[in-house]
């Protein structure tokens, strides 16, 4: 690992969970009701998401894995020029933790944070309160075993049965006596037609607090599930003509008529394109105004921890001055009174938002934000960066070398309640 002065916590990892946790951590009377609930299928010819004994085919080509694709020393650049004729695996490092932890020292990683793949696109639509509990069981004990090689490098968040909230809390007892979880996963979305901000929820948030573990928040586009689930599939719907065709001309737009065409492509949906590049800050928005500050979730439970991912972190702004305003000129009908001065108690508050280095705002105001942000990878997905690339990219906008070892290290630590520790070179 080459010489660098600030340790690296990456807090927005990915594993993608293997047949293993269906096939042999999983009880076993529970094998086949939970493969019918959620299960996640990859072949030659296919892939698809199960949920409910109802399959989500892939739209996307099955040949370019888009969330396991990412290895060091790959950029963007070089993901869109893969040959989309031919197989290309996953990354090994996505599910097999001695891979992953030389990966993370090619990347300039020192410890991580690690997020679901698939459960967190289908586990929160899971009906059977009583599967559910059994399928995040056997996610946690395979987490929990991933992380054992490396406990000073590798914790997770915790996948809970929020199906049932009596499941759930027992669960939430049963791993925090586990050193790898500091945190456990939240999809800012509906589950049983409740959103977050539903009183449902409080008994976690007081849990979450008392025991000191964050809620790791983090959105997933949802591109395989049913409708109003989260923003994802909402977006999904706006599609250009996706049962026409468009035409694409020498200037690389699309015609009607002039212009010269050079191919064809039918049943373009933009809705799909565009989800992934809307759908995280929106989530995480909603979750924010709706749950954090409208539903006063940080005013109640000023100690809980919120971590929020993959949504990058500047838009915070907007929802401050919106809510500020809000709070004081319209009246919040609720059973619980609002606080009107929001953007301090946002300062007060322990929520941390993830950031790309490659932000503007971050570059160009680093002070503002440096106290609240930490930075994550999003590996193994294609759109991956490295240590090495956030630390460029900060040191390149002259970002204060104090500033860039917190925001990229000692946020995450502080936050997870782990100690900052650089990995044996």
């Amino acid at each position: 690992m080459a010489a660098r002065s600030v340790t690296i916590f990456d807090a927005d990892s990915h594993v993608v969970e293997p047949r293993a946790v269906w096939e042999k951590y999983l009880d076993p009377e529970y094998r086949i009701p939970g493969k019918l609930a959620l299960w996640r299928e990859e072949s030659r010819y296919g892939n698809y998401l199960k949920v409910n004994g109802e399959v989500f085919r892939d739209v996307d080509n099955i040949n370019i894995p888009s969330w396991g694709i990412w290895r060091p020393g790959m950029t963007w650049d070089s993901i869109g020029e893969l040959d989309p004729g031919k197989r290309h695996p996953i990354n090994e490092a996505a599910y097999e933790p001695q891979a992953r932890l030389r990966d993370m020292d090619a990347m300039g990683v020192d410890q991580a944070f690690l997020y679901p793949t698939w459960f967190a696109e289908g586990f929160p639509l899971v009906k059977d309160p009583d599967v559910a509990y059994a399928l995040a069981r056997a996610y946690n004990d395979w987490i929990a075993d991933f992380c054992k090689p490396a406990p000073q490098r590798l914790y997770a968040a915790a996948v809970l049965p929020l199906q049932n909230m009596e499941f759930a809390i027992d669960e939430l007892h049963r791993v925090a006596k586990l050193p790898c979880f500091r945190g456990v996963f939240i999809r800012p979305a509906f589950v049983e037609d409740r959103y977050l901000n539903h009183p449902y929820y409080d008994p976690l948030w007081e849990e979450l607090q008392t025991l000191g573990l964050a809620a790791a928040v983090h959105p997933t586009p949802g591109l395989w599930n049913p409708e109003l689930t989260s923003h994802g599939q909402f977006i999904e719907k706006v599609k250009a003509r996706g049962s026409q065709s468009m035409f694409f001309g020498a200037g690389g737009g699309a015609t009607a008529g002039g212009g010269s065409t050079i191919f064809q492509v039918s049943g373009i949906s933009l809705g799909h394109s565009i989800a992934p590049v809307l759908s995280y800050w929106l989530d995480n928005y909603l979750f924010v105004a709706s749950t954090l500050l409208g539903f006063s979730v940080m005013q109640r439970y000023p100690k809980m921890k919120v971590v929020m991912a993959h949504g990058k972190a500047t838009w915070m702004e907007e929802v401050l001055e919106k809510m500020e305003a809000s709070t004081k000129t319209i009246p919040l009908m609720h059973v619980y009174p609002v606080r009107t001065d929001v953007e301090e108690m946002w300062k007060e508050g322990h929520a941390m938002l993830g950031f790309d280095a490659e932000e503007r705002g971050i570059q160009r105001l680093p002070r503002r934000y440096a106290d609240k942000i930490l930075w994550g990878s999003r590996f193994p997905h294609q759109d991956t960066t490295s240590g090495w690339d956030a630390l460029k990219a900060l040191s390149d906008a002259r970002v204060p070398e104090d500033l860039i070892a917190r925001m990229m290290g000692a946020n995450a630590a502080a936050q997870f309640g782990v100690k900052l520790t650089r990995a044996a070179a």
